[in-house]
């Protein structure tokens, strides 16, 4: 139909392949990824070295709704031909709205089904072929249903972009860690961090805390960082290349990359626990019949609707018809599927119609066991058997329900083993809401005796995941302050330990309280701090009583010497900087008088001495602790010639225990900005970058560089007038011992 690929460069345009054809599919494959394959080999074939996944990035490509065997395929999965109503393609109505309608809602869901087998489906059979696994981001204008096009996935993958920096699609976090529950993967992954032009190297590990903690706690446990660029030119020429506007630049032409390392440690080591066992929800919302659809959760079960919805208590997934026919099952009235997963309420949609068939699954569903909340559909959404599939409907739904008028407020029925709600008190004022407040599902769990899964008295967001073993939480603070809060945890499963994923400490006999089958944990966290709550079986928990050992909610800090010397700072004249200079105080670099200070980007060391009381370390029971009060953007901390690692967010400090010596100590902060500055600075030289996307003279032949620019890049974000960022170490540089009441 004409249809040219999008979004791509001019070298990459060419016409859509065929999505519903498998031998139009096969040649694409060949002539693309087969080459791929040709060239390098896969690991299967290589004892570990070679391809190892192929991925499907969001669709962004729209739907297609005929190809040459259509019709043939729609008879075959509709029951009619669909030459009669043909017409409709074109916006005319065929014997009547009505039919019209449920003739296109065949026509979508044949789309459907074809993309789902014949393109996704037959892309999974090539994978296995080759020894390769398949991960999809299933979204943005597909014509199927997202949560269907995804569970094709051996990962499902989802997108975040950086917040403040481009769009909303926290949407598809929810529908990829949703899927890989219902189809038991412990792996989701996302296009993390992605950003738009004026991210401009704004970004750094400790700007991104916040945010990588939320993708945590939505279920997301594998970054795909949006983007590393391609740096084949000499450091010489940094910050480098771009990808056009895009991309958070997570790539080594950044100043701070020397110290990005134990960054990612923080990131590894979060990912690990968070693929342990299963994420836990209690609650299933069913999406409607149909295709495309994308799954939109209720925001009254969000707390807050911005780039980084938090969940409540009670978490949730969504769940495509097509996954429940195939998948659920009910065991101990929670509804089952094979890789784990279990909810304890199935959620309707808020539609008014439903396939015979979907009807069929709920009702054997209800009569097993299973909690349902849901008003009755009225009629079928398809053209297949009609009008008698809605005669069939209307007696099963009788049959489930007892009665298809909706009474006042919210009334239940037993039927089978299981339970449905429904009523009146289930419709909303919103006309666009699927489902029912929050609030009411949440208040039917409680009547179930099912306790919230998290409560906290401060802005602390929470993961759970259950091995057969362990409950493991991750929890962390919303905010940029301190906080002190009683976290609650649903679980008794045995003493809880506390692992701090930064410093990789672990405590031990918390002062808790278990009881009801929940255990209260007092807590202190400092901005943005984040901690793994760990119950384990093997650990006895002594229910109704409190160990009060370490008291994380009292931690004594108290300040052994500040140091308030002049400052050594050692700067790169490489990119500009004085070799050598006298801080007599902590300042920022963008408020010096010398330009070289006042443009800098890179790292720049501090050096001074610590003159340690001899009675510092005579306290027993405390960790002593070198804190750099505010730092823009990161630090490298050595003492005494000792390499103690970097320090990236809050609290901003290192343990110094076992390295310190009564008297004078060395220290050196190696400290990194940002970008932007040197950038600025550099828009007072001429330009002799990229222009007209050709490659300057000076760099093809090798010549000098004349303009008297130290930064050179792909893409131009900055006027010399821009404002400059705060940059450097700012203190209080302090040693402080640190002990639990």
């Amino acid at each position: 139909n004409g249809a040219i690929t999008r979004p791509a460069p001019y070298p990459g345009l060419g016409f859509e392949c065929d999505k519903f054809d498998t031998i139009a599919f096969r040649n694409h494959f060949n002539e693309y990824v087969g080459k791929l394959l040709r060239k390098v080999g896969t690991a299967k074939n290589k004892s570990g070295y070679g391809w190892t996944m192929l991925h499907m990035d969001s669709w962004e490509m729209g739907s297609q709704n005929w190809d040459s065997d259509f019709r043939i395929e729609f008879q075959k999965r509709r029951g009619y031909d669909p030459i009669p109503f043909l017409p409709v393609y074109s916006g005319r109505v065929v014997a009547n709205t009505e039919q019209s309608e449920r003739f296109l809602w065949d026509l979508r869901q044949t789309a459907n089904e074809l993309v789902l087998e014949n393109h996704a489906g037959y892309l999974k059979k090539l994978c296995q072929k080759y020894g390769l696994g398949l991960s999809i981001e299933p979204y943005d204008m597909n014509p199927t249903s997202d949560l269907d096009l995804g569970a094709v996935a051996d990962i499902p993958m989802c997108e975040f972009w950086s917040k403040g920096y481009g769009f909303n699609s926290s949407f598809s976090c929810i529908e990829a860690t949703s899927i890989a529950n219902l189809i038991g993967s412990h792996i989701v992954a996302a296009e993390s961090f992605t950003s738009e032009s004026f991210e401009a190297w704004k970004l750094y590990p400790g700007a991104l805390k916040n945010q990588g903690d939320w993708a945590f706690c939505a279920g997301i446990n594998r970054f795909f960082y949006h983007t590393f660029a391609h740096k084949p030119l000499g450091d010489q020429y940094r910050p480098g290349m771009t990808m056009g506007p895009y991309g958070v630049h997570w790539d080594r032409g950044q100043t701070w990359w020397p110290m990005v390392t134990d960054y990612h440690k923080y990131i590894a080591r979060c990912s690990y626990m968070l693929q342990q066992g299963l994420r836990v929800a209690d609650i299933l919302y069913l999406t409607p019949e149909g295709a495309p659809h994308v799954f939109r959760a209720p925001k009254s079960a969000l707390i807050g609707n911005d780039t980084i919805p938090d969940r409540k208590g009670y978490n949730f997934d969504g769940c495509s018809p097509r996954l429940l026919m195939a998948k659920a099952s009910v065991m101990n009235h929670q509804i089952t599927f094979p890789g784990g997963a279990n909810y304890k309420l199935l959620v309707l949609p808020s539609v008014e119609t439903m396939t015979p068939e979907l009807l069929a699954k709920i009702e054997s569903l209800v009569k097993a066991g299973a909690i349902v909340v849901g008003n009755p559909p009225k009629k079928s959404p398809s053209l297949v058997n009609y009008p008698e599939c809605d005669a069939q409907l209307r007696n099963k739904a009788l049959q489930l329900w007892g009665d298809l008028s909706l009474p006042v407020g919210l009334a239940s029925r037993v039927y089978g083993n299981g339970m449905i709600y429904w009523g009146q008190g289930l419709c909303l004022n919103d006309s666009t809401a699927l489902y029912p407040d929050y609030d009411l599902t949440a208040s039917i769990l409680n009547q179930k005796n099912v306790s919230v899964d998290f409560e906290s008295t401060g802005p602390i967001r929470y993961t759970h995941r259950e091995t057969s073993s362990q409950d493991i939480y991750f929890v962390s603070n919303t905010t940029s302050r301190q906080i002190s809060a009683d976290c609650i945890f649903r679980s008794v499963k045995g003493a809880p330990e506390l692992w701090d994923p930064i410093s990789c400490k672990v405590f031990k006999q918390l002062k808790c309280m278990a009881e009801s089958g929940r255990t209260k944990i007092p807590m202190q966290f400092d901005a943005y701090q984040s901690y793994f709550v760990v119950f384990d079986k093997s650990n006895v928990l002594t229910k109704g009583k409190s160990a009060n050992v370490n008291n994380l909610s009292t931690i004594n800090t108290r300040t052994i010497t500040t140091i308030t010397k002049p400052w050594v700072v050692l700067f790169d004249p490489h990119w500009g900087g004085p070799e050598s200079v006298i801080f007599d105080k902590l300042y920022d670099w963008s408020k010096s008088e010398t330009a070289g200070i006042k443009y800098y980007s890179g790292i720049a060391i501090y050096k001074n001495t610590i003159n340690l009381p001899k009675d510092a370390l005579a306290y027993k029971n405390q960790d002593l602790y070198l804190e750099l009060g505010e730092v823009n953007n990161i630090a490298r901390i050595k003492i005494n010639g000792r390499d103690l690692g970097t320090v990236w967010t809050s609290p901003w400090r290192v343990e110094i225990t076992n390295c310190l010596k009564p008297g004078n100590n060395q220290i050196e902060i190696e400290v990194a900005n940002l970008w932007p500055n040197r950038l600025i600075g550099d828009e007072k030289f001429p330009d002799d970058g990229v222009k007209d996307g050709k490659w300057p003279e000076w760099l093809i032949e090798g010549k000098p560089r004349t303009s008297g620019r130290y930064t050179f890049t792909t893409h131009h974000y900055y006027t010399k007038d821009s404002p400059l960022l705060k940059s450097g170490l700012l203190g209080p540089v302090r040693v402080v011992s640190i002990a639990f009441k």
